[in-house]
């Protein structure tokens, strides 16, 4: 059998993309990546908010497998809207990778440590918010590219920080000078971070197979519980959310936060059970933040 992967360009895609088409190999499938440029990509400079958001770098890709042009997209999960579009699902998630975000700053040291006043890079609503909450002083500015592009403008002193996600490091083999790892409890992860789906037409009925032999029971739990708060939160691209489930045996701990875009109101909750009911925990924790004013704060927009 062979297969068509559709994926975007940057080196981290082609990387991610490559673990799949190995992992491919040792089952006997043959296979072919497809580069595909994304409106995302194509807004290299932009606010993504103002044209769709996340959305932005699986649109093409969603369209290349539906008209049949590759018969399997490889995502950073993080990045995929909560609701699929009809006639696609999620076929597998391979074992996840760090999902914990990481500071690289140009003097060393971790949030604390930054002066006053300094600039950190960042165009993430979740990371704002996370950010101005822990150090209202901080300056939080934009900033867009691919990792390698980031690490270079903090090297040419566009920024004092910046903050990246620690899998994408990982799987680039990246080790930045001065980075510090920031605990999932004081800086929640974005929903699906460190987790890659693997998407297919529902109706491929090989294909589903086959990947299905490439499932890690452990990341579908999290990703399922994940993307089951996000889709009943409803979030847009604008809004300040963070989710973030782990595993331990055969129970689930979910943490969630909603905030408005200055972070001064931060709700956050967790909520605890078994890991055969992941998208209702999901749901519920989901509901208790919706029930504490959640949805004000998604639907507000900076001043």
């Amino acid at each position: 059998m062979r297969l068509r992967l559709g994926t975007r360009g940057s080196r981290l895609a082609l990387v991610q993309t490559q673990s799949v088409t190995d992992a491919l190999a040792t089952l006997g499938v043959e296979t072919e990546v497809v580069v595909i440029k994304t409106s995302g990509d194509r807004l290299a400079q932009a606010a993504l908010a103002d044209f769709g958001g996340k959305a932005l770098f699986v649109k093409e890709i969603e369209e290349a497998l539906q008209s049949g042009q590759v018969d399997l997209a490889v995502h950073s999960l993080k990045d995929m809207p909560a609701e699929l579009p009809s006639g696609l699902c999620l076929a597998a998630f391979p074992p996840r990778e760090d999902p914990r975000d990481s500071l690289v700053s140009r003097r060393g040291g971790g949030l604390d440590d930054l002066p006053a006043g300094a600039i950190v890079g960042s165009s993430s609503p979740r990371r704002r918010v996370l950010l101005l909450a822990r150090r209202p002083d901080l300056r939080v500015e934009p900033i867009r590219g691919n990792v390698e592009t980031r690490l270079a403008k903090l090297d040419n002193g566009a920024y004092d920080a910046i903050v990246l996600a620690q899998a994408g490091l990982n799987r680039l083999g990246v080790t930045p000078a001065h980075a510090v790892t920031l605990a999932v409890e004081e800086f929640l992860p974005a929903a699906g971070q460190g987790i890659l789906g693997l998407e297919v037409r529902e109706d491929d009925g090989r294909a589903r197979e086959l990947l299905g032999r490439l499932d890690d029971a452990r990341a579908r739990t999290e990703a399922d519980a994940e993307r089951a708060f996000l889709l009943r939160l409803g979030a847009s691209c604008h809004a300040a959310v963070a989710g973030h489930a782990r595993l331990e045996g055969g129970a689930l701990r979910m943490i969630g936060l909603v905030a408005d875009p200055r972070g001064v109101t931060v709700l956050r909750s967790s909520i605890d059970g078994p890991a055969a009911k992941a998208a209702a925990i999901g749901e519920e924790l989901a509901s208790d933040l919706l029930s504490r004013g959640a949805r004000r704060l998604l639907e507000a927009r900076e001043a």
